[in-house]
């Protein structure tokens, strides 16, 4: 009962939030939630004890007693991700398959790495003596970007189909590889012995991601199957949600990726049941029904992420540290895009890189991965210079992605490289 009345009260926050925003603020609704959620949390912690007692301690027990990765990783995630999957065309995924494999396994490693050695050599001149290995658990932490801040803020920017593919390939994709990586680093920062030999990470990341994607595509293919023979909205719906719901269950068990079996699972689904007839009104129902569920969840997950503010002591400590690491998180990301572009035989224009650059966003994924690191002299430290990094790559990136990604400057350079191309071919 305790978590309904949590869930009632962020639901109600949430509502009230979204209507000041709307009414206000104007921001894209999510953004929106979140930059309210952080003012008052920033009143709550400078004045609330002293003015309003009772309202910061309701609510920083209401924060303190939800689970956020937990509830995140294991339940919000994988309907977002569904959703998310649902609604991706996978003839355009198809197109960029080789870009969206390497900026999600090879761009995260490489990022790992830079975030790691630049947070290592440049923090000591900060008075923060961090541990190399804790330094790549935040690079580990940080370098995969949110497919739920992602796609949430790309319905906003008008970027052309294949760039959007890209971006939100990648940030659906990169969770298989960012879950090894990070897992790996922190039994060993917690002192565990690992086996760091290539077989070894290999048939973990194997079974973690690999396990994932083929556990997706059957629930896919099964439950796909099983709604060619009802067309019927109400059934469509709850077919989708046991999908989910008993998918997660599944995965967990087998101790597989639940969000890349949710990708999977909603790509498959998505794009299958467009090949038999399914009355209008099932269909329309069923987009309907997941585009309510992936707003109202996505606005309820950015208030989570405003009120984490209320969990981390003295973070005004840490505002430096976090400038200087959105700096080093933005270099890493720049290097793990820039790098393999380059390698590619696709042509990347200049202004798409710099989409894919600044539409790397960070999210609650790596805020909930923050908070799993067990309590140390430097799990603190972590949690509040990643909370800085997020709330800037969702406020400051979120509200200019679309300013960035000017389609008509993309097109141009991308005809002109074309012609390049052709010209040399010759």
């Amino acid at each position: 009962m305790e978590l309904y009345y949590s869930f009632s009260a962020l639901i109600v926050l949430a509502s009230i939030f979204a209507y000041l925003n709307y009414r206000f603020l104007k921001l894209p609704s999510t953004i929106g939630i979140m930059v309210i959620a952080i003012v008052v949390s920033i009143i709550l912690v400078s004045f609330g004890e002293t003015f309003l007692p009772r309202t910061f301690w309701h609510l920083h027990d209401l924060m303190s007693g939800i689970d956020f990765t937990e509830v995140l990783m294991g339940a919000m995630l994988n309907f977002l991700l569904f959703a998310g999957g649902i609604h991706i065309n996978i003839d355009d995924l198809k197109e960029q398959f080789r870009p969206v494999v390497i900026f999600s396994t090879a761009g995260v490693v490489i990022s790992t790495f830079v975030v790691g050695f630049g947070m290592f050599y440049i923090l000591p001149f900060l008075g923060i003596n961090l541990p190399f290995i804790y330094c790549l658990l935040f690079g580990a932490l940080i370098s995969p970007t949110d497919p739920v801040a992602v796609l949430s803020i790309l319905k906003q920017a008008k970027v052309s189909k294949s760039l959007e593919t890209k971006v939100a390939g990648e940030s659906l994709f990169n969770d298989g590889m960012a879950v090894v990586i990070f897992s790996v680093v922190l039994q060993l920062a917690i002192g565990k012995e690992v086996d760091l030999g290539i077989e070894s990470i290999g048939l973990l990341l194997l079974k973690e991601a690999g396990g994932g994607l083929f556990l997706g595509i059957v629930l896919g293919w099964v439950t796909s199957r099983l709604m060619r023979e009802v067309d019927d909205y109400i059934i469509s719906v709850l077919v989708t949600l046991s999908v989910v719901m008993g998918g997660y269950l599944i995965a967990r068990q087998m101790h597989i990726s639940g969000p890349l079996t949710m990708v999977a699972a909603g790509l498959f689904m998505g794009n299958f049941n467009v090949r038999f007839k399914m009355k209008s009104i099932t269909q329309d129902y069923l987009i309907k029904f997941w585009e309510l569920i992936d707003e109202i969840l996505n606005a309820v997950l950015f208030l989570f992420i405003g009120f984490e503010l209320l969990m981390i002591k003295d973070l005004k400590h840490f505002i430096v540290p976090g400038l200087v690491a959105i700096v080093i998180v933005l270099l890493a990301r720049v290097i793990s895009i820039w790098g393999p572009t380059k390698l590619m035989k696709t042509t990347f224009s200049p202004q798409t890189v710099k989409v894919l650059v600044w539409g790397g966003i960070r999210g609650g994924v790596s805020i909930a991965l923050a908070m799993s690191i067990p309590k140390s002299e430097y799990s603190e430290i972590i949690l509040s210079i990643t909370y800085c990094v997020v709330v800037f790559s969702i406020i400051v990136q979120g509200l200019t992605i679309a300013k960035v990604a000017n389609p008509n400057k993309i097109a141009k350079e991308e005809q002109e490289l074309g012609n390049i191309t052709s010209d040399e071919s010759r």
